[in-house]
């Protein structure tokens, strides 16, 4: 009797999800979580209006490749233009040399392979490639945190606010994927491995500039702990590590002369990026880690602007001092801080900040760190509270929309 309590008790736990591989719990957590998420989709699809990219209450491919999901279908049809179109006074306008072509690459290969139209496999790829973003992070988490924190900080990544970006036809999750990928073969040490895939990376989206940063970072706080701790920093890691640097440095500014050749403007894709804030701005010159501040300004006042925004700076860099970040490890820290110095340093702070601040996404780990129950179940709900507040305020189009998500 006794043995046969002991192999139920046994059975019982091995069918608890906590028990199952991390693997299996990562997917599982990303499968459930797409209930909600798709739910309140649906529901804002039916009260969609008719819009510039679809007619009123569409279905779930086409509301979910609205936006730049048609700039990424444009790409996937028709490529990218040999002429920037300007306005009458000869400024750059928006247009398609501001997204890079792996995504639309992908959708585009599998729409040649299966005849199933845009739309629909645009979707399928950002599903496939959110599920595997919720794989990697996982992984790359269980290398510095305990179990618990890193399975509840891949609920946290497909329970965020903008979350609804791991089923939208955006190039988001594929990016998510790539990185990942990439930050786990560092940290595991697999530098060669991780060549291929920065490339990739580079021209899926903007990252790879902060990566370079990140790992020369990483490679100055080893070379330090070797000098003054003696931990080993081996000549043939110490190399890899510098050229894998310089690699993605390098990658980085592929894009920017792919498009200088493509039209034959040597700011093709500067002009083409600041072309999104003239509405804002009216038209400017890109000066480094000024956006933020003038932001601050238009948003909320010349002086209180600056300061509110100096005291949020002063808020994230106590927080990257904290016991649950540093725990994240010297590699995601490092991404973390330069991804952060990259966006203070080129981005205008509007409606698709939220979404911009997504590759962060290895900084969930902190956010996970407490494990009180008061704690973690309030913040899910929260979560799924800003899906909703995000997709009513940014992806739904409602009139004359100006809060692009």
């Amino acid at each position: 009797m006794a043995d046969a309590r002991l192999s139920e008790r046994t059975r019982r736990g091995s069918a608890h999800p906590l028990s199952w591989p991390w693997w299996a719990q990562s997917l599982a957590i990303f499968a459930v979580t797409r209930i909600p998420t798709t739910w309140l989709l649906l529901a804002a699809a039916a009260r969609q209006e008719a819009n510039p990219f679809t007619d009123a209450a569409p279905g779930y491919a086409d509301f979910a490749t609205m936006w730049d999901g048609a700039w990424y279908a444009l790409i996937a049809e028709h490529g990218y233009p040999s002429q920037l179109p300007v306005d009458d006074a000869g400024h750059v306008r928006e247009n398609a040399w501001a997204f890079m072509p792996v995504y639309s690459a992908v959708v585009r290969l599998l729409m040649l392979a299966t005849g199933l139209p845009y739309d629909v496999l645009a979707v399928v790829v950002a599903v496939v490639c959110g599920a595997g973003a919720a794989v990697v992070l996982h992984r790359l988490l269980l290398d510095v945190l305990p179990a618990g924190t890193a399975a509840f900080a891949v609920l946290l990544f497909c329970v965020a606010p903008v979350s609804p970006l791991l089923q939208l036809g955006y190039a988001e999750s594929l990016f998510a994927l790539l990185l990942g990928v990439a930050l786990l073969l560092v940290q595991r040490g697999r530098l060669l491995a991780a060549f291929p895939v920065v490339a990739v990376l580079a021209v899926t989206r903007p990252g790879a500039l902060p990566l370079a940063l990140a790992l020369l970072l990483v490679w100055m706080l080893r070379h330090r702990r070797q000098r003054r701790e003696g931990v080993p920093f081996p000549t043939a890691e110490r190399w890899r590590l510098g050229a894998l640097a310089v690699w993605s440095g390098c990658w980085g500014l592929v894009w920017l002369v792919a498009a200088a050749i493509g039209t034959g403007s040597p700011t093709a894709y500067t002009d083409t990026e600041l072309a999104w804030r003239s509405a804002y701005l009216g038209r400017q010159e890109l000066v480094p880690f000024t956006p933020w501040f003038q932001g601050a300004q238009w948003w909320v006042d010349d002086v209180l602007g600056p300061i509110a925004l100096v005291l949020l700076l002063a808020l994230v860099a106590v927080a990257l001092l904290t016991p649950a970040v540093r725990r994240l490890g010297p590699l995601l820290v490092a991404w973390t801080v330069s991804y952060g110095l990259y966006l203070l340093a080129v981005w205008f702070p509007q409606s698709s900040t939220f979404r911009i601040l997504l590759p962060a996404f290895p900084a969930l780990g902190a956010v996970a760190a407490p494990r009180s129950p008061w704690f973690r179940w309030p913040l899910v709900a929260a979560c799924l509270a800003g899906q909703q507040l995000w997709i009513e305020w940014c992806w739904l189009v409602l009139g004359a929309d100006w809060t692009v998500p």
